[in-house]
């Protein structure tokens, strides 16, 4: 007699159930990025309420984005690595190198588009792959083998673009890969195609579960999730497809900015990579016991080194964006505070610097922190030093939460 295996029943959850299963989990330690979330709302209404004339522009919040792009992108892949335990200090340079080869190729080349964007690409993997090996094989801790990259990349642009100098771009299409803005029909149309999208994943993620037999959220909780994103996607969308430019007659600027395109793909393609398949979650095994991942045949040292190698390779993507930006290559692009602030996006977001937890959006939630700071406390007229001691003591109050989580965590039995 063999025995069938039925799928569960729907749950009938109430907004009062769904409350609670949500607050036991995070005393339990799943906080994910409620803390982050909850900072960047604060900070939106403080800056809106001390400055309600510059900081809620539509120009400003289109410059938001368009400052924290690099910022997100860079620290979206140092998430890979992070979730190994590991740490990538060179990867802000990484991005300069990739950036410093697109401009010479195409600058003082003229190169085609597509393979000097390649160039610069593969760059940034070819980086990774040698950290990747040395880290993985040799058994160089990260630290050191990044640190070196951090100071011997330096020179290397250095020697690319010369002591001091600087590369113009004049490829229109790098140029408005940070700088231009969509269509409002296109903004519109990417609008319904990522909430149809999200609501659909999540609905078939849920009926797929429960077809196998499987416990998956309340359709409720996934109604009231799909309708919070779609309002919050139209305000968006709305908010920037209006005129943002000081001088309409001159110059229009509207629609939005085509980085979210760029911003959203990476969102989708990684975060499947890292839910979906195979690959993520021998990742997230290793970052959380790299013994027990190893013992279970998981091939550790090549989960490392793709780790790494996808981190420098989405490096190369952000420094392209910090190029665009600045319409120009130089010394300093991916320099600076540039691999600080990535880190502290990601952490910020919720990515737990022990290993094993994290998500991609962790990277675009801390990227906004970080920026609505810096750009808040500019136009409150404050010095420099002010940003970075309120910046650092975010960091520092998102570590220390990342810490208490995941000690009440492990003695909830959830780690």
């Amino acid at each position: 007699m063999s025995a069938t295996t039925q799928a569960p029943p729907e749950e009938r959850a109430s907004l009062g159930s769904i409350a609670r299963g949500y607050l036991d989990k995070v005393r339990g330690g799943d906080v994910g990025s409620l803390p982050a979330v909850l900072g960047l709302i604060a900070l939106v209404i403080v800056f809106s309420v001390l400055r309600p004339d510059t900081f809620t522009t539509e120009l400003n919040f289109a410059n938001l984005i368009g400052q924290s792009a690099a910022v997100m992108v860079l620290a979206m892949g140092l998430i890979f690595v992070l979730l190994l335990g590991e740490i990538d200090l060179s990867a802000g340079f990484t991005g300069g190198a990739a950036a410093a080869v697109l401009g010479v190729t195409l600058t003082n080349h003229d190169w085609p588009l597509v393979p000097a964007l390649l160039a610069g690409i593969l760059t940034g993997t070819l980086i990774g792959l040698f950290i990747g090996l040395l880290v993985a094989r040799v058994g160089i801790p990260s630290f050191v083998v990044t640190l070196a990259l951090f100071l011997a990349l330096q020179g290397v642009m250095l020697w690319i673009i010369g002591e001091g100098g600087t590369i113009g771009l004049r490829s229109e299409f790098v140029l408005k890969l940070n700088n231009g803005s969509m269509p409002i029909w296109l903004g519109w149309l990417l609008t319904v195609l990522t909430v149809v999208g999200y609501a659909g994943t999540n609905l078939l993620k849920i009926r797929t579960r429960r077809a196998k037999g499987l416990s998956a959220e309340p359709m409720l909780l996934w109604a009231i999730k799909s309708g919070a994103f779609a309002i919050l996607v139209v305000a968006f969308t709305a908010y920037l497809s209006r005129e943002r430019s000081p001088n309409p007659a001159l110059k229009s600027l509207k629609g939005v900015p085509n980085v979210v395109v760029i911003i959203l793909a990476l969102v989708v393609l990684l975060g499947y990579a890292l839910s979906r398949t195979s690959w993520g979650k021998h990742v997230y095994a290793t970052g959380g016991n790299a013994e027990a991942a190893r013992r279970s045949g998981i091939a550790v040292p090549w989960v490392k080194i793709s780790c790494f190698m996808t981190c420098s390779t989405i490096a190369a993507l952000a420094g392209f964006l910090a190029a665009s930006r600045t319409n120009s290559v130089s010394p300093n692009t991916g320099g600076s505070d540039t691999l600080l602030l990535a880190v502290g996006a990601a952490v910020i977001g919720g990515t737990s610097l022990f290993g094993g937890k994290g998500k991609i959006t962790d990277a675009v939630i801390g990227g906004l922190v970080v920026a609505v700071i810096r750009n808040g406390i500019i136009l409150l007229d404050q010095p420099s030093s002010v940003y970075y001691m309120v910046t650092g003591a975010v960091l520092l109050l998102a570590a220390s939460v990342d810490a208490i989580s995941r000690r009440r965590a492990t003695a909830s039995g959830r780690v």
